[in-house]
């Protein structure tokens, strides 16, 4: 049979295209009892050993697999109105600061005093959690 190329950035694939004709399917779901037409679905198919009385059948398995839940790079652990503290992959904590108005009524020393009071109960927030 021939093999069909897709050009894919500089990387290029080949697909082997087969038909398999009187194909038994089983199908084991998570998420629905009857696969549903037009919904793709996540997991592993196995072609089955073929039985000696049924040499012309052929039989295959599929699988649904769970979907990998990703956990949020680097979440949040304190959103405040001066800064958020974000945890890092190796578990430290990294406060950023939050964009600030620079209006008329913006005061120094209130906001170096709304920072420090943040910072102090973010992290007392988080020791806490330990």
């Amino acid at each position: 049979m021939k093999k069909i190329k897709f050009k894919e950035s500089s990387n290029e694939q080949v697909w082997n295209p087969n038909t398999h004709l009187s194909v038994d399917l089983k199908t084991l779901l998570r998420s629905d009892s009857k696969m549903k037409a037009g919904k793709d679905y996540q997991g592993i198919l196995r072609r089955d050993e073929i039985c000696e009385e049924f040499r012309y059948d052929e039989h295959f398995t599929f699988v649904e697999t769970v979907p990998k839940t990703v956990e949020k790079r680097n979440p949040q652990v304190y959103v405040g109105e001066f800064i958020t503290i974000t945890r890092r992959d190796n578990g430290t904590y990294r406060p950023n600061f939050r964009p600030m108005k620079m209006d008329a009524d913006f005061s120094v020393e209130m906001y170096a005093t709304g920072v420090a009071n943040e910072l102090l109960w973010a992290l007392e927030g988080l020791i806490g959690k330990r």
